[in-house]
């Protein structure tokens, strides 16, 4: 048996035409879960779940949703999770002070103190205690993980996947860190990547390095440094400019190190020379293996 609720779908259009991001699919899937009601005698539940209120809010715990005025489509469950909202909407809040002082829209908070300072930064995703602490104003942040972005305050587009990643960040924009500790100690970098446990753990100011593997390039807070392997590039430390494949490397900048080469042989190799473009190549007298001829 379908039973039809009283549903105010203008309201509910004006709520969603305020924030101007849900699309019509989305709309649609609201209003059908909100103007059906299926409940065989047999299956209800008795009796009815509690903390529903009007404009699609939901909340369970002390003064969750305290302050709520207008805003919509809001969930608090935990003690003083969303206590300051009071207009926005689309929030989910879980864990005690979960998005505590949050005035803004589409966050998402799993976990105790999890994104407890964010007021005005939107479409923010924190899972994990005091995930993302002291963020207040930074955008679009994913943080998974134990104090993962716990110190990020105004950065924006960073994402941070595990344990203590990206913990020491404070207004670092569109960083990754993978790992457990990757990025740990990143304060103010920009646009750096790094996957895998300790990856770039020491980076604090440096830009645009990228680091895969367990250690890789765990001591440098130089900047433009590519490392790919275990415990590679961790001999740069102030360095800019040095790629390390397979090794360790060394702190001299615009430099390349690539392991696995030095002392092996081939048999019936060629040698292999480097142009001034970095381009590595052989010479052969063969005339198809010569260029611009």
């Amino acid at each position: 048996m379908t039973r039809w609720r009283a549903f105010d779908l203008d309201n509910f259009m004006g709520f969603h035409e305020s924030f101007g991001v849900m699309n019509t699919k989305i709309i649609l899937v609201l209003v059908t879960l909100l103007s059906f009601d299926h409940l065989p005698p047999a299956g209800a539940v008795s009796p009815a779940p509690d903390g529903g209120y009007s404009g699609g809010n939901t909340a369970e715990g002390q003064a969750a949703l305290l302050s709520l005025t207008t805003g919509g489509y809001n969930t608090a469950v935990g003690l003083l999770s969303l206590r300051s909202n009071t207009t926005s909407g689309l929030n989910t809040a879980i864990g005690a002070g979960a998005l505590l002082a949050n005035t803004a829209d589409e966050n998402t908070a799993t976990g105790a103190g999890a994104l407890l300072s964010n007021t005005t930064g939107n479409g923010n995703t924190a899972n994990g205690a005091f995930a993302l602490f002291s963020n207040t104003d930074g955008n679009r942040n994913t943080a998974l993980g134990d104090r993962a972005l716990s110190s990020h305050a105004t950065g924006s587009y960073n994402n941070a996947v595990g344990g203590f990643s990206l913990s020491s960040d404070t207004a670092g924009v569109s960083n990754n860190a993978f790992g457990d500790e990757a990025l740990c100690r990143n304060t103010t970098g920009t646009s750096n990547t790094a996957m895998g446990d300790a990856a770039l753990a020491s980076n604090t100011t440096g830009d645009s390095n990228t680091a895969i593997g367990f250690n890789a390039l765990l001591a440098t807070t130089g900047s433009s440094n590519i490392a790919l392997g275990f415990n590679s590039g961790i001999n740069v430390t102030t360095a800019d400019n040095v790629i390390c494949i397979g090794a360790v490397g060394a702190n001299v900048s615009n430099s390349c190190f690539i392991g696995q080469i030095f002392g092996a042989t081939a048999s019936g190799g060629t040698a292999v020379f480097v142009n001034s473009d970095g381009k590595l190549g052989t010479t052969t007298s063969s005339r198809r293996f010569k260029e611009e001829i």
